[in-house]
């Protein structure tokens, strides 16, 4: 068996997290991403050992970070035989990330007031009926 060195998220780390998913991130995704900031790169399996992901779960935030080219993915062929290990790094800022969800959110309110001023306008051209 041989020894290695495990990283694994602490307080602030989980204050990011949290953060992150009140943007509208996925947990799973704003877990791994937190991994990845502390981290050079890592495989499928630190991820999953550090943050307490299942494999499944892993996968489905690699899926969303890829899909938005936020991260890195290289394979690494193991000794003998087997799959190789898909080795990830972040591929962008921090800043770049968060700076998307502020950047959704902003656009997302700006309908819901453009929505909200047709509204206004509509409800005082519509006349008042009495209810009987």
């Amino acid at each position: 068996m041989k020894d290695s060195e495990v990283k694994v998220l602490d307080e602030n780390d989980y204050i990011f997290i949290k953060a992150l998913n009140n943007l509208g991130m996925s947990r799973n995704a704003a877990t791994t991403m937190a991994y990845l900031m502390n981290v050079d790169e890592a495989s499928s399996r630190e991820i999953e050992i550090s943050t307490g992901l299942r494999q499944p779960e892993v996968s489905l935030a690699m899926r969303l970070m890829c899909n938005h080219s936020w991260v890195n993915m290289r394979s690494e062929k193991k000794p003998g035989k087997g799959r190789p290990m898909k080795i990830y790094s972040l591929a962008v800022s921090v800043e770049e990330i968060i700076s998307y969800y502020e950047d959704r959110i902003y656009k997302e309110s700006q309908t819901t007031i453009s929505a909200i001023k047709k509204l206004k306008v509509m409800s005082k051209q519509v006349p008042l009926t009495s209810l009987k």
